[in-house]
């Protein structure tokens, strides 16, 4: 009886050992993988967000632009909203990257797909050129700091304060309270009321 019921307990024993044992097998696959690329994602985005948010508070606060106090305001303007497109374009980056990798873990070969993507992103380049256009025009306007958030402007045929800037969109409120989104590639002519000479 006592043979009968220590054999019982060593065969429970080898059976949850051999459960164990595959549970472990199967997370320390693709489980684990998935795990640890959406660990080093996140990490990979909050240490590029702080870069980025630690250079552009160096370049706001730095001298660059000699001129009235009206221009260290602008410089610190310019310096937020660039570091607001570098910090989009930097998390979507990421995670279409790690989305890739997560993919390719569930099994899905990559290497079709990314060829297709070549393809697709040029049907989609010739179809998209509109935007295109409005993120290299915001990029361009960016540089040259034609507008900032808080100008005065006269922008094709409203009139009103920049709220915000974007790669693709400026925002400007008109003096009746309305909300005009306005397409950077649009916008061929802008007056500045709050840039000095």
């Amino acid at each position: 009886m006592y043979a009968r019921i220590h054999s019982l307990a060593l065969l429970q024993t080898s059976s949850l050992s051999e459960r164990s044992t595959k549970i472990w097998d199967w997370f320390s696959g693709p489980p684990l993988h998935i795990i640890t690329i959406l660990i080093i994602a996140s990490i990979a985005q909050r240490l590029g967000s702080r870069a980025i948010s630690k250079t552009m508070n160096r370049l706001a606060s730095a001298d660059l632009i000699p001129g009235p106090g009206n221009m260290a305001a602008r410089q610190k303007e310019r310096a937020k909203t660039t570091g607001t497109v570098l910090t989009s374009t930097l998390n979507a980056v990421i995670w279409v990257i790690t989305l890739g990798m997560i993919l390719g873990e569930f099994g899905l070969n990559l290497g079709p797909l990314i060829a297709s993507a070549g393809v697709i992103g040029v049907a989609l380049g010739l179809g998209a050129q509109t935007i295109v256009r409005d993120v290299l025009s915001g990029l361009f306007m960016l540089v040259e700091d034609q507008y900032g958030v808080g100008d005065k402007v006269e922008v094709l045929d409203i009139s009103g304060t920049v709220e915000k800037v974007g790669l693709r969109i400026t925002t400007i409120r008109d003096s009746a309270g309305t909300l005009w989104y306005l397409r950077n590639g649009e916008i061929l002519k802008v007056g500045n009321h709050s840039q000095s000479g």
